[in-house]
């Protein structure tokens, strides 16, 4: 990126959910870390350059130890002689004794006060990702809290880059449209203008392809409802409207803010217990009565508490291949007690080989238990956090909450009636005519849908409904499913609550992170309508 092209601001988003887990044990064995180590190794190699081209560096690998982590880029800088000029923003960690770690997100006018003050490099703990982007255009533009609109289309200009080649066709349905083929999809740039409109595009010569369709799959990644709710700013992601200007550019317009609601999102981790794994292979004849004779004999062996099986049936009839004519019995195990997930279950696994069913083989040694995490979403009033930029001076500001909020009426998530199916039909994958993406949330996941022409996006819009998504995707069946309509985007979208259980660390789930739903649904035979052409 920095020797690719023209740049102003360069961003790093490094906090996924799991991460602050990651970080919080990290601290718990060595309270000087809490950061991403891996931005300052990062860094070592490129602080230089970027000091030199004044391209600004803004990332959150600050984690939970922002201050730490701008301390040590000042020693970096020190030791490859460079003057570097850091600020940091804190005051997002939330005292939560029942906690591992508790932050609120943040919102961008304290990294644009560092900015405002010169800095180099501008270090934050646990801000919304969008506001690595919104923090500049804050900046450079001038923006007040008041500038609604702007600030919700640098919103969706930040949202759009923060999972960087996603939007360049990264994880894209139709990858093999792609000109490299998804070979090696360069990362993305918001220009932004100063009424918050932006283009995205990439370094020329770099891979993969910036078109209405790549942004749009990531304008729907890890979204809910038509209310895109930060700290700044409410986004109306139904008024968003993209265009293609030319190659590798689309355009990001018509983008409408509300006022921001008077309450922060905390993300809260904490740590659940234990848990392992074990897979069987079952080969060939009898699948379900092997499969039984595994579950009673671990379930006699361990006790039935915290276990989980799952059978996943990956086999295929009068194969020559063992592999092709096997099925696999995952076993989980969660426990408080970390000796009864660890050895005690997964040697009790190993000692079946010579007493279970026939042709026995599991795909791993026996291991020990690992520690995993609980994520949940609270909730916080903006006035009671103390929102701090430390500016490369020392000198700290007082950030102060928004003065004007509201809260957002929403839309409702609509549902509509399934229509009639159309005269002619034709059978086939639902992915011939619709792209999808999805992501995880906590313990939800989210599934956006987008029709690839106008002439398909009407059949969509009727067709795909929570009924429906519940027979293609019968685990969706029992969970509360919410839908949206983005009309602007031709697409909807599905919350479907407590899919992943209690979030990524703790869910057994073969697709933990909800990843590839999306591609599931695509894949599902349906009758498509003959007069909407592929």
């Amino acid at each position: 990126m920095l020797d690719g092209g023209e740049l102003d601001v360069l961003t790093g988003d490094y906090l996924a959910e799991l991460t602050m887990l990651i970080l919080g044990r990290d601290r718990m064995r060595d309270p000087s870390l809490g950061y991403a180590k891996t931005f300052l190794r990062q860094a070592e190699g490129v602080l230089g350059t970027a000091l030199d081209r004044g391209v600004t560096l803004v990332t959150n690998a600050g984690g939970l130890n922002p201050a730490g982590l701008a301390d040590a880029i000042r020693s970096l800088g020190d030791r490859l002689g460079l003057q570097v000029r850091v600020g940091y923003v804190e005051g997002d960690a939330i005292q939560r004794p029942d906690a591992l770690t508790a932050n609120a997100y943040l919102g961008a006018f304290g990294i644009a006060a560092c900015l405002d003050a010169g800095a180099d490099v501008v270090v934050t703990g646990r801000v919304t990702d969008a506001s690595l982007a919104v923090g500049p255009a804050v900046a450079r533009f001038g923006w007040t809290r008041d500038d609604l609109d702007a600030l919700a289309g640098a919103t969706v200009a930040g949202h759009l880059i923060e999972c960087g080649a996603q939007v360049t066709g990264g994880n894209f349905s139709f990858f093999t449209e792609l000109p490299d083929g998804g070979h090696r999809p360069g990362f993305p740039i918001a220009e932004l203008h100063p009424d918050g409109s932006s283009v995205l595009t990439k370094h020329s010569g770099t891979g993969g392809a910036v078109t209405v369709e790549t942004v749009t799959a990531q304008l729907l990644y890890e979204v809910g409802g038509p209310d895109y709710l930060g700290p700044d700013v409410v986004t109306r992601l139904d008024t968003v409207r993209l265009e293609q200007e030319g190659p590798d550019r689309v355009r990001v317009s018509g983008v409408r803010g509300t006022p921001p609601p008077d309450t922060l999102k905390v993300g809260v981790n904490n740590l659940g217990g234990f848990r392992n794994a074990m897979t069987f292979v079952l080969c060939g004849l009898d699948i379900p009565a092997k499969a039984a004779l595994v579950r009673g004999q671990i379930e006699e062996s361990v006790g039935t508490e915290g276990l989980e099986f799952t059978l996943a049936r990956t086999d295929h009839p009068d194969t020559g291949d063992t592999e092709a004519a096997s099925a696999l019995l995952h076993v989980h195990l969660r426990d408080g007690d970390k000796s009864r997930a660890g050895r005690a279950f997964s040697a009790a696994a190993v000692e079946l080989a010579l007493a279970s069913y026939p042709g026995c083989t599991l795909t791993t040694l026996p291991g020990d238990a690992t520690p995993y995490g609980v994520f949940t979403a609270d909730t916080i009033a903006q006035d009671a956090v103390e929102h701090v930029a430390v500016l490369p001076s020392g000198e700290r500001v007082p950030i102060p909450a928004p003065v004007a909020t509201a809260t957002p009426a929403g839309a409702p998530a609509r549902e509509v009636t399934a229509v009639p199916a159309p005269a002619a039909t034709r059978r086939g994958p639902l992915g011939e005519l619709v792209g999808a993406r999805s992501g995880d949330k906590g313990g939800d996941a989210n599934l956006g849908v987008w029709a690839r022409t106008d002439a398909t996006w009407p059949w969509l819009r009727d067709w795909l409904t929570v009924e429906r998504l519940a027979e293609l995707l019968p685990e969706t069946a029992a969970l509360t499913v919410e839908r949206y309509e983005l009309p602007n985007l031709r697409a909807v979208n599905f919350v479907i609550r407590g899919l992943l259980g209690q979030g990524v660390a703790a869910s057994t789930r073969f697709d933990p992170q909800a990843k590839a739903l999306g591609e599931l649904l695509r894949s599902r035979v349906v009758d498509l309508p003959t007069e909407v052409p592929a």
